[in-house]
């Protein structure tokens, strides 16, 4: 049987008085005007993702995998999480067929960045670029994206029986 999970991420914007700034979006970190806030490294493109996966399985959320009250998880890298899930995903016998992506933000502009967020994600998730789809779309300057106070990212997956388990 199929099982298809849908996530959201969103983390605000934040100004660390440091010159150089960015953002990190499916382990591409992207120069910003600001960083996010946030006890992990604010990744809100693979939390999504990882929210997406769990729910398929209903596995819960990231959030209760990897609380924000554990000092364990402070500044951990995103990807380190995915990988992490993607394991109780395969281990529960599927694999991922697609994942569908979209971060909303006025700023910074994503597309130059598109190929390597999918690249990192496919091979996070041992799966052929071809069934990674990022995009971005502003919100038309309506809402907290639009005021440029922070990030948000939707994501859906479809997993698949792994059938060469068997």
């Amino acid at each position: 049987m199929i099982k298809i999970g849908q996530g959201i991420d969103v983390h605000a914007f934040h100004n660390t008085g440091e010159q150089q700034q960015y953002v990190i979006l499916a382990g591409v970190p992207i120069e910003h005007s600001h960083s996010l806030l946030a006890h992990s490294d604010g990744d809100v493109v693979l939390h999504a993702l990882a929210d997406a996966l769990l729910g398929a399985l209903a596995l819960g959320d990231i959030g209760q995998h990897f609380p924000d009250t554990d000092a364990a998880y402070a500044g951990l890298d995103s990807r380190v999480l995915l990988r992490h899930v993607y394991d109780k995903i395969q281990a529960a016998g599927y694999i991922l067929g697609n994942a569908d992506i979209t971060v909303m933000c006025e700023r910074p502009k994503l597309a130059p960045h598109n190929q390597a967020m999918r690249d990192n994600i496919a091979s996070d998730l041992q799966t052929d670029v071809g069934n990674i789809s990022v995009k971005a779309t502003t919100t038309e300057k309506l809402g907290f994206t639009g005021r440029q106070e922070g990030i948000m990212a939707s994501a859906v997956v479809l997993l698949v029986p792994n059938v060469s388990n068997g």
